[in-house]
């Protein structure tokens, strides 16, 4: 595992302070307030330590209530809301400064037996082939997600993009999980923007996430490319909306996620 990889896993784990209480450190990305994929990954970690194992996550909703601070560490209360004959509900705050700054449910059930169909991935070019046509890997200074993006077409309010970790990951199907809520927040609300041709970063520009769904298919490592395949249906009123459908390479849908964002435009 590399020091960058290594780092984020540390920061998933979390610090149990005492029955249903964690602390979780912070990383600094360079944006304006903590990253949100940070907090959607620890308290999904937080959640899952008070789930019997067997149970695994199959939704997260949350709502970003204030800026968080990526210098100070997060507290996170579970709390244990039902655990039933099938499903077990969790309630996660995530606290800096005495105050919430985040909360979420999130939902676990066992292996169940069902009905299945699902979307059909896009035919797009592979990881592989993206990199020979001279497409090269982004990635943010000392960490270790990296993505290659398809080109944008204006005309669409649509992203792709293949994300992975780079490194090796311990053969723990939760540790995935947690790092595949954190990554799904990176990209997802920016899809509002490529219609208008507004890049993120552009100093006029107010963006931040008021809200996260992610829905957990199956299993995936996500230290292989997961294609993102993302849309924007709507837009208004300073807010974005989109979603995103996660395949892996065999062409399995992984996840899925919706995101609304403020979007403010000042002169």
């Amino acid at each position: 595992m590399t020091h960058t990889l290594d780092t984020l896993v540390t920061l998933l784990r979390l610090e149990t302070l005492e029955e249903n209480l964690f602390r979780g450190h912070s990383q600094d990305l360079g944006f304006p307030q903590l990253f949100g994929g940070q907090v959607l990954g620890q308290a999904l970690s937080a959640a899952s330590q008070t789930v019997d194992p067997v149970r695994r996550v199959h939704s997260l909703h949350g709502y970003f209530l204030r800026p968080g601070d990526a210098k100070r560490p997060v507290v996170y209360q579970v709390d244990r809301v039902r655990d039933g004959g099938s499903f077990t509900t969790r309630r996660i705050s995530a606290v800096q400064n005495g105050k919430t700054i985040f909360f979420c449910s999130a939902s676990f059930q066992g292996e169940e037996e069902g009905l299945h169909h699902q979307s059909t991935m896009p035919e797009v070019a592979s990881p592989d082939e993206l990199m020979k046509s001279g497409v090269k890997v982004m990635n943010f200074k000392s960490h270790p997600i990296e993505f290659l993006h398809f080109p944008e077409d204006k005309a669409v309010a649509r992203q792709r993009l293949w994300f992975r970790l780079a490194g090796e990951l311990p053969e723990d199907a939760s540790l995935n999980r947690y790092l595949l809520a954190y990554s799904s927040d990176f990209n997802l609300l920016t899809t509002s923007l490529v219609p208008h041709g507004i890049k993120f970063g552009d100093p006029k520009l107010q963006i931040a996430s008021l809200d996260h769904s992610l829905w957990f298919h199956r299993d995936a490592k996500i230290n292989d490319w997961l294609l993102y395949d993302m849309d924007s249906p709507w837009a208004g009123d300073a807010r974005g909306f989109a979603r995103g459908s996660i395949y892996d390479q065999q062409g399995r849908l992984v996840a899925s996620s919706a995101q609304e964002g403020l979007i403010r435009m000042r002169p």
